[in-house]
């Protein structure tokens, strides 16, 4: 997977956020609602940029963290992950203009980054 044209895309979202208070604050119908155009949306980003899928990847779960102190419970923004091909890190970018992780669902941003190779490999 560590080539040129290869890109992680992380979605962003804060859970004690403005825009998920906001979520949250939404009468339960019309978040089920919501939810349901969210999804209907996603899938047709999906088949919209199938081909430039690697790993269609997925939420994420809670998060721990490992270092020399030893392993602990943690929050970060992270909320899910992708993996494109694209010619350029700006073309991986405009894959995500208008997603529905922040267009409908209270996400906050993607952020897309090259997969590098590892050195010396």
């Amino acid at each position: 997977m560590s080539t040129n044209d290869t890109f992680l895309a992380v979605y962003l979202g804060s859970k004690g956020g403005a825009r998920m208070a906001a979520w949250y604050a939404m009468p339960e119908a019309e978040r089920r609602a919501k939810e349901q155009q969210g999804m209907a949306a996603w899938g047709a980003w999906v088949e919209k940029h199938q081909s430039a899928i690697v790993e269609m990847g997925g939420p994420l779960g809670k998060t721990k963290k490992v270092d020399a102190s030893g392993i602990a419970d943690i929050a970060n923004l992270m909320t899910g992950f992708t993996v494109v091909r694209a010619p350029s890190q700006a073309a991986a970018a405009k894959l995500f203009e208008d997603h529905p992780h922040f267009a409908i669902f209270p996400g906050e941003s993607v952020e897309i980054m090259p997969v590098l190779p590892i050195p010396g490999r």
